[in-house]
């Protein structure tokens, strides 16, 4: 298991985080996507740690708040030390009945932060993460607000997820502006058919030296290797329940056809071969994985040790990338002498 800086700082996380989404579903959508209770939770929590694992990600909104509190438990139960695993967490969804119970306030981050800690059963949380865009919101107000949690200790760094590239950059330069802790992670959807991505946001972090988490790398498991053209999503099966993340179903079967002669070349589930295309892409610093089974667990992390070669990149890419869009193409056109003069002889 390789670990990875986040963004511009000294953390270094694993390349794999365990995602604790499936923990603590009880009714509802949380319990289309799992039901974990503690001692299942468990034992995935010291699977992954056992594998290398450092990084857990959960928020205040997975099975209202339970998948928290199960996983501070986990921790606690199994006697990780808590200088050896990075833990997120995440603040902006619906966590109350009143108005102000939502969204990247002062009030809703501050109570967020607290209320995340005593489920977590922790002393400080590593990286905090806006969990989306809130146009009601004052973005300094937001930043200000997540700069005192630093300040104070409660929180070590700060990330922002499901934000398009200007947003980001705006609030990098409001942080440079004012003094601020500067958020620096992403935490995004990014699949080899869904690269979309690629456009704005991968270059954006590139220059900015902010480091990328990937939730849903196997686009809700559409690219698990189960389905394709003659093999549909089961009725009752999360994918055709929720159709989340959207994908453009027939890239997406081309990209599974190329997937899998790759696969078994090399004795390896397709979903091996999706998670390992993302490690191979350098923008990337973590991705996500979540289970419901040790077994799922497994395979997820035996991604980690698949190399893929040049060739087998070259046909994923073939058959996963992006159609030509304005004003990438003309950049393309408009660059290409000036990068053959940085082009070494």
């Amino acid at each position: 298991m390789r670990h990875r800086p986040l963004g511009r700082t000294g953390l270094f996380v694993s390349e794999l985080c365990l995602g604790t989404m499936t923990f603590g579903g009880s009714e509802g959508m949380w319990a289309k996507i799992g039901e974990l209770q503690q001692s299942e939770a468990e034992r995935l929590v010291g699977q992954a740690v056992d594998a290398g694992i450092n990084f857990i990600d959960t928020a205040d909104v997975y099975a209202g708040g339970a998948s928290e509190q199960i996983t501070g438990q986990a921790l606690r139960n199994l006697k990780i030390a808590r200088e050896s695993v990075v833990v997120a967490s995440k603040v902006f969804g619906e966590t109350g009945s009143g108005p102000n119970a939502r969204g990247l306030t002062r009030s809703h981050i501050l109570d967020g932060v607290k209320a995340s800690l005593k489920r977590l059963q922790l002393d400080h949380i590593d990286l905090y993460q806006v969990h989306g865009f809130d146009p009601a919101t004052p973005m300094e107000e937001t930043l200000r607000a997540l700069d005192q949690l630093v300040r104070h200790g409660h929180v070590r760094y700060i990330g922002v997820s499901n934000w398009a590239a200007w947003q980001i950059a705006k609030a990098l330069g409001i942080s440079e502006r004012l003094g601020l802790a500067r958020f620096e992670s992403l935490q995004a959807y990014y699949t080899v058919a869904g690269r979309d991505l690629e456009r704005e946001l991968v270059p954006m972090l590139r220059s900015e030296g902010v480091g990328l988490m990937v939730w849903s790398p196997l686009a809700g498991g559409l690219l698990s290797g189960k389905y394709g053209r003659e093999q549909q999503a089961e009725a009752g099966s999360r994918r055709l329940a929720f159709d989340f993340p959207p994908v453009d179903k027939e890239r997406a079967w081309d990209v599974i056809d190329a997937m899998r002669p790759i696969a078994a070349a090399r004795g390896v589930s397709v979903a091996q071969v999706a998670l390992a295309w993302l490690l191979h892409q350098p923008q990337v610093t973590s991705v996500i994985v979540g289970a419901k089974r040790p077994q799922q667990l497994a395979d997820n992390i035996a991604a980690a040790g698949v190399r893929l070669g040049a060739d087998e990149l070259a046909q994923i890419d073939q058959a996963s990338r992006l159609p030509p869009e304005y004003p990438g193409w003309m950049f393309e056109r408009q660059g290409e002498y000036r990068r053959k003069q940085l082009a070494p002889d």
